[in-house]
């Protein structure tokens, strides 16, 4: 049987240090995605006994455009901090990746919800739960060298997240069509120092950030130790692009086809 507690401290221990480990599936058969969730709640417990308070989750894995890259063929979450979300508007000169261990950048679309969602609601109903919808980036890292790990370890290795930087803020509930539309058809052109990387659409993330937070409150009604989205959460729904590493003196920005959400830009120190 698979030690939790164990894996537990040894994910805690390296949070924020950059120092990476082995995946804990090598030489454990038996760590599959229920005992990784496991360690998601524990994890969560020792976060929140340092004083940091989970304020939503993340969705990773999302876009499928990536599996093969990373050698996974499913979704997965993890709990996000309010010691790890940031307002890009307040990031000024530049967003330090001091602690962060082999970081990658993705962009994504994110929501808080006003009320809490329920399973079995369609993305109407779930838009109507939702008070403000943002684009901006999640930082993600891997405590495993070289990004090489089973879809497990990533969910034992806190969703893979590293840090949220929100951009700005769009309101959400009286507009309920429109974003219904846009959220199906937005396209992005992700940019490294001016430069053109990759082009991205919202329908990479399981066919639109609707459909990936009506995947999220499935998987979390089967749960029996993680709790179902409450009011006031924010959820980002994974990136629109292929992630890509980050450095010290780059920076990274966005331009979107889905107005009232706008490209962003952030410089890394």
């Amino acid at each position: 049987m698979t030690d939790v507690q164990t894996i537990a401290a040894t994910a805690f221990e390296v949070l924020g240090t950059e120092r990476q480990i082995a995946p804990f599936s090598a030489g454990r058969p038996e760590f599959d995605l229920a005992a990784a969730y496991q360690v998601t709640a524990a994890v969560r417990q020792l976060r929140e006994a340092r004083g940091e308070t989970p304020i939503g989750r993340k969705v990773g894995f999302t876009n499928r455009t990536i599996w093969n890259e990373y050698g996974v063929s499913a979704p997965m979450w993890g709990y996000i901090y309010d010691r790890t979300v940031y307002e890009l508007s307040d990031v000024g000169a530049g967003f330090s990746l001091a602690g962060l261990a082999e970081p990658r950048i993705e962009p994504e679309i994110m929501f808080r919800f006003a009320s809490a969602p329920t399973p079995g609601m369609d993305e109407r109903e779930v838009l109507s739960c939702i008070n403000w919808a943002a684009h901006g980036f999640e930082l993600v890292q891997s405590i495993f060298p070289g990004w090489e790990f089973s879809l497990a370890d990533t969910v034992a290795g806190y969703g893979l997240h590293g840090a949220l930087l929100i951009g700005p803020r769009h309101p959400v509930a009286s507009r309920i069509d429109e974003w219904h539309h846009l959220l199906t058809t937005c396209e992005i052109d992700l940019f490294r120092d001016g430069e053109y990387v990759d082009h991205g659409h919202v329908t990479n993330v399981l066919d639109g950030p609707l459909a990936t937070l009506r995947h999220l409150i499935a998987v979390l009604d089967e749960d029996a130790l993680n709790p179902p989205l409450a009011a006031g959460e924010i959820v980002t729904t994974g990136t629109l692009t292929r992630a890509f590493p980050v450095a010290p003196g780059q920076t990274w920005s966005t331009q979107l086809t889905c107005a009232p959400l706008t490209g962003v830009s952030v410089h890394f120190t």
